[in-house]
């Protein structure tokens, strides 16, 4: 059975889910910071998947970068797993900008955390409802 890491439950909301994985957008306004969580148990590593999930995973990895690029005009996107803090296997997809509050240096611990407004998580809901297609469930907010 599948269930979401307490830190990520507590760093992000959750946005809703994918053929595979859990979209989440972490609770720090200074970047769009969105993270996949492929809703498998026990799973640390990309290579616990099996290749059909490790292709999902990728598919759907990089078809949010791709959305995520053109809405939010981003100069770069930063892909990543890493999951030194948090063991759940899950995907950081941060779009960058060259005005953002940390580049050209990681987003991890180089600002305080900015809270969202409620105006601002609902354009990025908006935004996304006009990019994601069918194989996307926004979660009830």
């Amino acid at each position: 059975m599948f269930d979401l890491d307490p830190r990520l439950q507590e760093d992000t909301y959750v946005l809703g889910d994918f053929p595979l994985c859990r979209l989440l957008l972490s609770k720090d306004a200074n970047y769009p910071w969105f993270i996949l969580v492929p809703r498998r148990a026990d799973i640390s590593e990309l290579f616990q998947l099996d290749d059909s999930d490790q292709a999902q995973l990728w598919k759907e990895t990089t078809a949010l970068a791709e959305n995520l690029k053109d809405s939010f005009a981003a100069d770069k996107m930063n892909v990543a797993t890493l999951g030194n803090v948090v063991s759940q296997l899950h995907m950081h997809v941060i779009v960058r900008r060259r005005n953002d509050p940390a580049w050209p240096a990681p987003v991890w611990g180089n600002k305080p955390a900015t809270t969202y407004s409620a105006e601002q998580l609902a354009d990025v809901r908006k935004r996304l409802a006009t990019v994601l297609d069918d194989n996307f469930t926004f979660a009830e907010v």
